[in-house]
């Protein structure tokens, strides 16, 4: 039987790229959480690599490593694949209320929902397009391919604006009463809006 078999420690180098990947991927997710701040605060062309790095605890160098360059940063931001995948992972008898609680837990918890960039594109010209369009193919004609029946795409989009116009008053509006009234209560209330048009008629 081995040394290691007796807990002793790894040879030299074994395990090194434990550590540094989950160094690497926080590192990441810090300047894909910063970017994303700035970008829903500021217009995309006045955003710096500084600034960007200043906001997530590291050097322009880095940033530059792990992205290449700002347009390939922000490539990744204007992306809501990742965020859809969460948005929209629940069955779809259930997914109203899903995604009305996802949401809600996203703006207490984490201050924002990264769905709600989509009412920033009318600050980033031409890169409010691209924000457009892959909200529009990546969030919206995702949930219209899970509908059935008829108008499955202006049902979409109906539970998309409905689910908007909370997270506006939420987030960006910040009703008092809506923020002071747990998000437990909240769901119940405004689920069914939202899975009425998700449900065929």
């Amino acid at each position: 039987m081995t040394a290691r078999a007796f807990g002793a420690a790894p040879e030299p180098g074994a395990c090194a790229t434990g550590p540094a990947r989950r160094d690497a991927e926080a590192t990441k997710a810090a300047i894909i959480r910063a970017a994303r701040y700035l970008l829903a605060r500021h217009a995309h062309a006045d955003i710096t690599l500084k600034a960007v790095a200043e906001r997530a605890g590291v050097s322009p160098p880095l940033i530059l490593k792990y992205f290449g360059n700002k347009d390939a940063l922000f490539a990744r931001i204007m992306s809501f694949e990742a965020d859809a995948d969460a948005l929209l992972d629940a069955p779809l008898a259930a997914l109203g209320r899903h995604m009305v609680h996802h949401l809600l837990t996203g703006q207490a918890e984490h201050g924002a929902d990264p769905i709600l960039r989509i009412v920033f594109a009318p600050l980033h010209r031409e890169q409010g397009d691209t924000l457009r369009t892959n909200f529009r193919t990546q969030v919206v004609e995702r949930l219209r391919e899970r509908l059935e029946g008829p108008d499955a795409g202006v049902r979409a989009e109906l539970a998309v604006g409905t689910l908007l116009g909370l997270g506006v008053m939420y987030g960006i509006a910040r009703g008092p009463h809506v923020r002071g009234t747990p998000i437990d209560e909240i769901t119940e209330r405004y689920a069914p809006t939202v899975q009425a048009f998700l449900t065929p008629p």
